[in-house]
């Protein structure tokens, strides 16, 4: 997820104890490198956050901000999305892109050329989803971002080819949900 040059590093989910600390849900590869970009921003980049990770769990980090004293404090930034530079991130090796690289990128088929464009990636806990804006309209394609559903990505050729699993989508009918629409 991109936002002008931003991108994004975790959201604070909730107060950690009484003493101002919060618990940061971490888009980072390791939630204990959180404090090492240096100051995160709110999506606009007006907020600047000054954090110390003070521990860090699978992808949690409990961490310190300049400023947030107490309880009250930290319950206040509940849901504030913290970004870093996208220039302090390292280039990804060949085979690694970021999330937000892929965003607006066209999704093609085998069969059916263009279909739409990425819209989002999403994980709630069972693993990535792509959201793919359909160019004819409707609602968009969900689909899980494994190797064999999204077996292509071609960043430099602004490219993503999916196989989605029979029964989400075919060129002929749209979505399933569009095909029911249409037998009724």
């Amino acid at each position: 997820m991109a936002a002008g040059g931003l991108t994004a590093a975790g959201v604070i989910v909730a107060a950690q104890g009484v003493r101002g600390l919060v618990r940061v849900k971490t888009f980072t590869e390791s939630p204990a490198t959180l404090d090492a970009y240096g100051p995160l921003t709110d999506a606009d980049g007006k907020a600047v956050f000054r954090l110390e990770v003070v521990e860090a769990r699978d992808t949690v980090a409990i961490a310190r901000i300049d400023g947030v004293r107490d309880r009250t404090a930290a319950e206040r930034l509940k849901g504030v999305t913290l970004y870093l530079s996208r220039d302090a991130l390292p280039e990804p090796d060949a085979d690694e892109f970021f999330h937000a690289d892929l965003i607006g990128l066209a999704v093609e088929t085998a069969a059916a050329g263009r279909i739409g464009v990425v819209a989002a990636l999403y994980n709630y806990g069972a693993g990535d989803l792509i959201e793919i804006d359909l160019d004819a309209g409707g609602a968009p394609l969900v689909l899980p971002f494994t190797l064999a559903v999204v077996p292509e990505i071609d960043i430099a050729g602004g490219r993503v080819v999916v196989d989605p699993p029979p029964g989400l989508w075919s060129p002929e009918a749209g979505t399933d949900a569009e095909a029911a629409e249409n037998a009724s």
